[in-house]
């Protein structure tokens, strides 16, 4: 049974960081491109970052994120991360992870949710002012 798992999320202030994990399992997280998403209380949910798979390694955020998020992946541990710096009280959200099993993010569509098979659960990131 595939489960993606994702954790660390929680609140800080104003200008912290926080660093969630995408825990995979029953699923060769090799061969994936993983995307985050998050969606805010009466907000649509929106895309934040994708990773391609290793060997490609290509990245794309939003530009709400650029300069301060970093997605990463460690393939030996089926984790992907989304390190979040500068946070700021719009970052406001629930965060989910999800694959693509294109396992190639474009520039162009990684937000597009309807291109991911599988959904983590989401975890909470708060944000004070």
């Amino acid at each position: 049974q595939v489960q993606l798992m994702e954790s660390g999320g929680g609140l800080v202030q104003s200008g912290g960081s926080l660093r969630l994990s995408c825990a995979a399992s029953g699923l060769a997280l090799d061969y994936y491109a993983v995307g985050w998403f998050r969606q805010a209380p009466g907000k649509e949910r929106e895309g934040v970052s994708c990773i391609s798979i290793s060997t490609v390694g290509t990245t794309y955020y939003a530009d709400s994120v650029k300069g301060r998020f970093t997605t990463s992946r460690d393939n030996a541990k089926k984790t992907v991360y989304l390190q979040m710096n500068t946070l700021k009280p719009e970052d406001t959200a629930v965060y989910y992870c999800a694959t693509d099993p294109r396992g190639i993010c474009t520039g162009s569509v990684y937000h597009m949710k309807e291109l991911y098979d599988n959904w983590g659960q989401g975890t909470q990131v708060t944000v004070s002012s």
